[in-house]
């Protein structure tokens, strides 16, 4: 058995030099390696030898197992770097020929504008706070001045999870948990999805986008709400932009304002944008009420704030001259190439 071992490393070692391409190679290896291999059937017969035998048989299979296995694996790289070298000698690269360009994609307007409303309040010196959309109903309402039963609940249709958890209608709940959390000087914003219960037409949605901005501090007034969204106003839209404040009520300010700017696809002039008035409204702000406060766990005879809110998809269609907020959300190739 020894000899034939020995005549099969010969052999097999013959028709590895010989061989010109690694298909040879592997036909090689397979028809003394592979499972119905030359030296595998004689393996298989080791079973009749003598226990004294077996050791010296077994040790001169696996030398000559691995004399064979060693020659595959030079020959291999050997022919694998020839083939390589005869790939590149014969294929002829036209550098001349225009590439292909590869299709970049573009940011959504809607994500465009929340990056650049964002970039102008961290200039201001404002921090990004975060906050979950599941939330429950006391952060939602009921920190916000708005108890249960309190007529202000019918005029946000929610989604209600059960009778203490919604899907939140504002993003006004961040502000009560930064309040909770953080002690004042805070000045804040808190972007994000909100959630209605709304039929889908060109101007509503289930789902839509909200940013609110909060600020707390000693001698916070009025007057320091004013500068702040006019400011963001001409940095987004323009410094020929004008602002005007006009009385409203909201639960959680007292006093409470919605803000107009002048329209800025018309100037002021009156177009079918503004509904003919020279003025655009873009959102509801105030000072926060003394109870909401208080549920942040603040001191209202010591500090004061104000808080402003908008709809960022409102801002969107306006800088755009869109007419439908469905165009936001149906990933219309036609329609989003067009930014």
């Amino acid at each position: 058995m020894k000899e034939k071992l020995e005549a099969i490393k010969t052999e097999a070692l013959s028709e590895i030099e010989k061989s010109t391409s690694s298909s040879e190679l592997e036909a090689v290896r397979v028809k003394y390696l592979g499972k119905k291999g030359e030296l595998t059937l004689i393996l298989r017969g080791m079973g009749a030898l003598s226990p004294e035998e077996r050791p010296i048989v077994g040790k001169v299979a696996n030398e000559v197992r691995n004399a064979i296995e060693n020659a595959l694996k030079d020959s291999i790289s050997a022919i694998k770097t020839k083939e390589r070298e005869e790939k590149l000698k014969n294929d002829v690269i036209d550098i001349s020929i225009p590439g292909k360009r590869n299709f970049i994609g573009k940011r959504h307007p809607l994500d465009a504008t929340l990056e650049r409303m964002k970039e102008i309040f961290i200039s201001m010196g404002f921090t990004i706070e975060d906050g979950p959309e599941v939330e429950l109903d006391y952060y939602n309402f009921e920190a916000l001045n708005i108890p249960k039963n309190h007529p202000a609940r019918s005029e946000q249709d929610t989604f209600y999870i059960n009778d203490n958890v919604v899907l939140r209608t504002q993003t006004s709940p961040v502000q009560v948990r930064v309040m909770e959390n953080t002690k004042p000087p805070i000045k804040m914003i808190s972007p994000g999805k909100v959630y209605r219960s709304d039929a889908v037409d060109a101007t509503h949605s289930p789902i839509f986008y909200q940013m609110e901005g909060l600020v707390v501090d000693k001698g916070i007034t009025f007057a320091d709400l004013k500068g702040t969204l006019d400011t963001f106003v001409k940095k987004m839209f323009g410094d020929n932009i004008k602002t005007k404040f006009r009385p409203h009520h909201f639960p959680f300010t007292e006093p409470s304002a919605e803000m107009d700017a002048t329209c800025f696809v018309c100037h002021g002039e009156g177009c079918k944008v503004c509904k003919g008035s020279g003025w655009i409204e873009l959102w509801g702000c105030g000072m926060v009420h003394p109870e909401v406060l208080r549920k942040g766990g603040i001191d209202p005879e010591v500090y004061s704030g104000f808080a402003f809110g908008m709809g960022v998809d409102r801002i969107v269609m306006l800088k755009y001259g869109l007419d439908d907020i469905r165009l936001l959300y149906e990933s219309d190739m036609r329609f989003l190439n067009q930014f």
